[in-house]
Parts: structure tokens; C-alpha cells; sequence
């Protein structure tokens, strides 16, 4: 009699997204927002089946949404046997395990799943201890709400405090002391990483930043002639990559940093620190934005604000505009008298618009079909002159 064979498939599990509809959201912007969620679920490995959205003044203190959407979304989770709930705001810690308890699944908030992803696409120590501290600084002020036992209290000896310590205490204790050892270690491999810098010599620092996914590792291989890896999903880069560029006789060092995203995650900010001091340092700034995203305007807004708050908002700046070959628009009828939108603006008009109304260099490219790249090289030369000849204005002999 034959044995029966043991399935060793790993049990795809499916999510649904919540987000919700108010005074400074409407109904576009969560359903833009909620495309944005599900890219985040599908990088961290979880297809969305389904989406739900409620208008609210204001969140349910205990559950964040209503009670008749949350019974809703409570039917049709136990009806299709949904695993894991996410939703685009952040909750609280009440708010999550109150929701936990109510549907029985796996909530995650968006905060929580930006931090999840982190996790899993870090590759080296350096990527590991950053994301590590961002999730012990996350954890702690949200003891209180997602233990249970908070009340029970811990007799005996050989604890500090002596006997009748709480539990949460020494919970708090131990993520305190995790979080100090986390971010001496993260001081040393700051030092290194400075030394790093410093060793790279006086070469002109140029730093391709933007929001995530929008092609800049593609032009990082493009320009470096590198294999930096490059993959169509969100955060595909958590470690800066650097690389030595010649275009014609001249030098200049190019990294490829992590993306910026909306609602990043503060606790990331900070732990990434030596990852963006490489944006704080540079010299110059290639803003790569994806075209082709309907969103495209608001993205660039998201990585302006993101630059001033570390501190890299006054640096000169390139503007890239890639994924020209995945542009499209709807054109209008001629005798069409609606007003204008972003769905029926053409490639040729957006240029108008940008290249125009910017003092600093604006260029449309695509990087998969190395569209005007030369013209991006001549652009990137010119200005890494400039800046060479202002700091070496004795040494303009080799242009």
C-alpha cells in the first residue's frame, strides 16, 4: 500500500484592505491610496481579495470603524476565510486587539506592514539592525495595549524593583534595553560608514532619490554599468549602493537609496539615519519620479517634504520623469467642453507644463528602452562639472 504523499505547498493567504472616506479624504484619494496598500500587501506576499471603505467623521475610539461595516467585513471574512485584515490608517493598540478579538484574524495597520516589509526585504546586518530598532521603538509605547496580562503581577526575587513588579514593566524594561544596545550598534556602524565616506575621497556625491518604485536602481545599472539589483515591487532597495560613474573624463560617485513612501513610518526615518545621510551629504540630487503613476504629482510632493525633514531640501536638483514607455492618457474629444484632468493630459502637454514652470533641469526619459538617457548623461555631466570646478577651481585643466 503506497504511503500518501505530503503537500509541501506553502498555503497562499489572502487579505482585504479597510480605509476610510473623510473631510481630508475622499473618495479618490482612498481608493488611490487603497491601490497603494495593495501593492504593499502584494510585495509583502498577500493578494487582496477584496476592499472596504466607510465614510466617518471621525474613527470609533474602540474599533476604528463603525459597527455596521465591522460586521460586514466580519460575514464576509468568515465567509471566504480571509487571514489577515489590513488597514491604511494607524491603529491604536486598543483599537487592534479590540479588532482582533471581534473578526479573530491577523490585523495589520499600514504603519505595521511598511515595518513588516522592511523586515523582510533587509538582506545585510547593517539593513537588519535599522529595521530592528524601528520596530522596538514602534513596539513601545504599545505595550500596555497588546498585553493581556498587565495585571498579573510577578512575585518573588530577582527582579528589579523587587517583588510585585508588573508584567508590562519589565516588558517596557527589556524593549528599552533592546532599543540602547540596537542603537550603540547602529553608532558603530555609523562611524564606519562616515569612514567610509570619508575614504571615498573628494569625488562629487550624487544621490538618486525618490518614491519608491519609480526605476531608480534601473538607472543606477544604466549609468554605472552595474547589476544593482532592481525588482517591480516596493522597497527592492534597503541598503545604499555606491558606485564609482565615468561619463566621458569625468568622475563621480553615484548611490541608489531606499524610497520614500507616504505615512513613513517615523521609527524609519530615524533608524535609517546612515542609510540617508548618503541623500544629506550629496551634492547633487537626481529626483527620479514615475510618470506613468497617476499620482506622479503628489509622489514628488511626498519626497520634497521627505528631503526637508532630514535636512536635503536646498540641494541642487535634477528632475527625471521615467517609465515614458508606460505613459498613457485617455485623449479628449475635440468638442469635449469638461475641464482638463490628469487622466487626459498628454505626455507632450505635461512636458510643457513641468519643463516650463521649474528653474532646475527637467528631463523625460525611460530607462527600460533607455529612452534619452544620453541626453540624462549630458545633463548629469554638466552640472558634476560645475560643482567639480567650484571646489577644485585650480584643477579645470582636464575639461
Amino acid at each position: 500500500m503506497k504511503a500518501k504523499a505530503i503537500s509541501t505547498a506553502i498555503p497562499v493567504h489572502t487579505c482585504i484592505l479597510v480605509g476610510v472616506i473623510n473631510k481630508t479624504q475622499d473618495q479618490e484619494q482612498a481608493t488611490e491610496y487603497l491601490d497603494e496598500l495593495a501593492f504593499l500587501a502584494m510585495t509583502y506576499g498577500l493578494p487582496t481579495k477584496n476592499r472596504f471603505t466607510q465614510r466617518l467623521e471621525k474613527p470609533d475610539k474602540a474599533t476604528f470603524i463603525g459597527k455596521g461595516k465591522l460586521q460586514e467585513i466580519k460575514n464576509y471574512v468568515k465567509e471566504q476565510q480571509i487571514d489577515v485584515v489590513i488597514f491604511d490608517d494607524e491603529l491604536s493598540p486598543s483599537q487592534q486587539r479590540n479588532l482582533e478579538k471581534e473578526l479573530g484574524k491577523k490585523i495589520l495597520d499600514r504603519t505595521t506592514l511598511i515595518l513588516e516589509i522592511f523586515e523582510q526585504r533587509a538582506q545585510t546586518a547593517h539593513a537588519k539592525t535599522q529595521v530592528q530598532l524601528a520596530q522596538y521603538q514602534y513596539l513601545l509605547p504599545r505595550l500596555t495595549g497588546m498585553w493581556t496580562h498587565l495585571e498579573r503581577q510577578r512575585g518573588g526575587t530577582g527582579t528589579r524593583g523587587g517583588a510585585g513588579e508588573k508584567e508590562i514593566e519589565t516588558d517596557r524594561r527589556i524593549v528599552r534595553d533592546k532599543i540602547a544596545l540596537l542603537k550603540e550598534r547602529l553608532r558603530d556602524i555609523d562611524k564606519q560608514m562616515a569612514t567610509q565616506r570619508k575614504n571615498r575621497g573628494e569625488l562629487i556625491r550624487v544621490a538618486l532619490v525618490g518614491y519608491t518604485n519609480v526605476g531608480k536602481s534601473t538607472i543606477m545599472n544604466l549609468l554605472s554599468k552595474s547589476q544593482v539589483f532592481a525588482e517591480d515591487k516596493l522597497f527592492a532597495t534597503l541598503d545604499t549602493t555606491v558606485r564609482k560613474v565615468t561619463i566621458d573624463n569625468l568622475f563621480f560617485l553615484l548611490s541608489d537609496t531606499v524610497g520614500f513612501i507616504r505615512k513613513l513610518p517615523t521609527q524609519l526615518v530615524e533608524s535609517f539615519k546612515s542609510t540617508l545621510d548618503e541623500v544629506r551629504e550629496a551634492d547633487l540630487l537626481i529626483h527620479v519620479v514615475d510618470i506613468s503613476h497617476k499620482n506622479f504629482e503628489e509622489h514628488i510632493n511626498v519626497v520634497k517634504q521627505t528631503l526637508q525633514d532630514i535636512g536635503a531640501g536646498d540641494k541642487p536638483v535634477i528632475l527625471v520623469f521615467n517609465k515614458t514607455d508606460a505613459f498613457s492618457y485617455v485623449q479628449k474629444h475635440e468638442h469635449d467642453l469638461t475641464p482638463m484632468h490628469k487622466e487626459n493630459i498628454s505626455l507632450d502637454e505635461i512636458k510643457k507644463t513641468w519643463m516650463k514652470g521649474l528653474n532646475k533641469p527637467v528631463l523625460f526619459i525611460s530607462a527600460k528602452n533607455k529612452d534619452n538617457v544620453e541626453e540624462l548623461k549630458k545633463t548629469i555631466y554638466t552640472l558634476v562639472k560645475e560643482l567639480h570646478i567650484k571646489r577644485y577651481p585650480y584643477n579645470n585643466l582636464l575639461y
